[in-house]
């Protein structure tokens, strides 16, 4: 069996950039720097926050984050995964946001765990597996 690799979503790379020594940066340190990915989808949301704010060194802080973090681009058969996806969620009528559909769908077909703070929005796709390394009552 091998070992799981997480998906880091945009709010726990966020808060890797402003806590570089802090719970993120402990939990990569337990499953290894190579057991992490992101996606692109997440690598374009966290430039477009550095961009918006026009602060250099927020702009320092994520490249330097996204340099040192695996980025998948999104690939086939993400989109196979997407469409089941949506489908199932419309049917279901409990849509999520368009960039968190297109996350969920590559951590689903890269067979990732998909780690995010936003577990109420993630938790509703089927068999993704999620953690939240932001919650302060699981253990590292």
């Amino acid at each position: 069996m091998s070992l799981p690799r997480y998906l880091l979503d945009t709010n726990i790379l966020s808060d890797l950039v402003r806590h570089p020594q802090g719970r993120v940066a402990e939990r990569i340190a337990a499953v290894g720097e190579s057991a992490v990915c992101t996606s692109i989808i997440v690598a374009a949301e966290l430039r477009y926050g550095a961009a918006k704010r026009n602060a250099p060194r927020l702009t320092k802080q994520v490249e330097a984050i996204l340099s040192a973090v695996e980025v998948l681009p999104l690939d086939a058969p993400a989109d196979r995964s997407y469409a089941q996806l949506r489908w199932a969620l419309e049917q279901s009528g409990r849509l999520i946001g368009p960039n968190d559909m297109l996350i969920a769908a590559q951590a689903l077909a890269c067979e990732c765990v998909m780690v995010t703070a936003n577990v109420d929005e993630f938790s509703r796709v089927a068999s993704l597996p999620i953690e939240n390394w932001l919650d302060a009552s699981v253990a590292p």
